[in-house]
């Protein structure tokens, strides 16, 4: 049995919904916002109970309905936990299993669009009753491989932290390893088709077959592509499930400024200004900004880091004292004419060092909420907002 395949004209892109033919539970896959009602129509067409919408990926070309589908039908959210999808009830990883009646959904991570791009697949239950007398076993392998593999391409891998070795190895050694007869679905399609398999590109992909990794990272270099033009809208919309200023949801809760939510900068006076922890982590994820983390060299090792962040401490432990090394640091941190998103524990340290930065002629943002947001009513932190709260991606040693 085929996945419901659903079409975006505006972004190009390829929705599914899978379902189980016994109980008709249902998984969407990459929804769109301006596609809510068809989608829903769809699903109450068909009879359908939702569980889950679930995402391959942060999108940057458009924004997700998966926030507002699960306020219309009571499924759940989830999305790759390298994507920094806080908004997402559930965070996936290589291997984790989605169910839905009888059927099961396997996470991939496919590196190379993004991070933590994933790919989703579907082997059909056998023993399931099928329409048409299908059995379950041959032609009904399935992928969904979002912008990592495409018919005859693949997803760009120039921003949003793309990799094209990262890509060359999703798409051989993690993709190419399924069998040949999986049937490809692609996250879009721009000239009408609408599947492939895995036998397939690996014998024709322009981009990959018969490629080795180095010539492949030459042909992704080569491309060119232009910005997507959502991308300053999408992505940090998309960082919380689509569900922007006034969407209701809980999960996209703030305290820091009367609960609204920031998809722009928040004017300031001494520095460039304040943004939201999603909009900091977009703005790193489009190489737009580099992510500056002005706490202590103790707080990294002992509450936690982000990985890929420039430590720049404001003041060292223990003392306090300030730190001597500051300014060339932070010069140096900008060197490549980014601006700078400066995190501390809860976004006080962050404003000074911003400051400072902004007085040595930089361009320097304060991330609110800090690392580990403002103590609770029991002084506990981590429950009021910051970084590690709304899902971005963290480390622990």
């Amino acid at each position: 049995m085929n996945p419901i395949q659903l079409f975006d004209p505006a972004s190009s892109t390829y929705t599914y919904i899978l379902f189980d033919v016994d109980t008709r539970e249902a998984l969407l896959i990459d929804p769109v916002d301006e596609q809510l009602q068809r989608d829903l129509a769809v699903l109450r067409n068909h009879g359908l109970k939702l569980l889950w919408t679930v995402e391959t990926h942060a999108h940057a070309d458009h924004i997700t309905s998966a926030g507002l589908l699960a306020e219309h039908t009571g499924a759940r959210t989830a999305a790759p936990a390298g994507c920094g999808i806080g908004g997402a009830a559930v965070q996936l990883h290589h291997g984790d299993v989605l169910e839905f009646g009888h059927q099961r959904v396997t996470v991939l991570h496919t590196p190379g669009h993004t991070a933590g791009s994933v790919s989703y697949v579907w082997n059909m239950t056998a023993g399931t009753a099928q329409p048409d007398g299908q059995d379950g076993q041959q032609g009904n392998r399935h992928v969904f491989t979002g912008d990592t593999l495409l018919i005859n391409g693949c997803g760009r891998t120039d921003f949003q932290s793309g990799s094209a070795q990262a890509m060359f190895h999703s798409l051989t050694q993690v993709l190419f390893a399924l069998p040949d007869d999986t049937t490809v679905w692609p996250g879009h399609d721009y000239q009408g088709r609408t599947h492939s398999s895995i036998g397939q590109e690996k014998a024709t992909n322009a981009r990959v077959a018969g490629k080795t990794e180095a010539e492949f990272v030459a042909i992704m270099a080569g491309l060119n592509l232009p910005r997507p033009k959502r991308m300053d809208e999408a992505v940090p919309a998309n960082l919380l499930s689509g569900l922007t200023s006034g969407a209701g949801s809980a999960g996209a809760e703030r305290h820091d400024v009367d609960g609204q939510l920031q998809a722009v900068p928040r004017p300031a006076t001494g520095y460039a200004g304040d943004v939201s922890p999603q909009l900091a982590w977009a703005w790193v994820q489009a190489g737009e900004a580099v992510l500056v983390d002005v706490r202590t060299d103790a707080e990294r090792e002992w509450v936690g880091f982000v990985p890929g962040a420039v430590p720049v401490a404001w003041k060292q432990w223990p003392g306090m004292a300030m730190n001597a090394a500051f300014d060339e640091a932070v010069r140096q941190a900008a060197a490549g004419g980014q601006k700078l998103v400066l995190l501390c524990r809860s976004g006080v340290r962050s404003v000074a060092a911003a400051k400072r930065a902004t007085e040595l002629g930089l361009q320097a943002y304060n991330i609110l909420e800090g690392f580990e947001g403002d103590p609770d009513a029991q002084a506990h932190r981590g429950h009021k907002g910051g970084w590690r709260f709304h899902g971005l991606p963290w480390r622990q040693n």
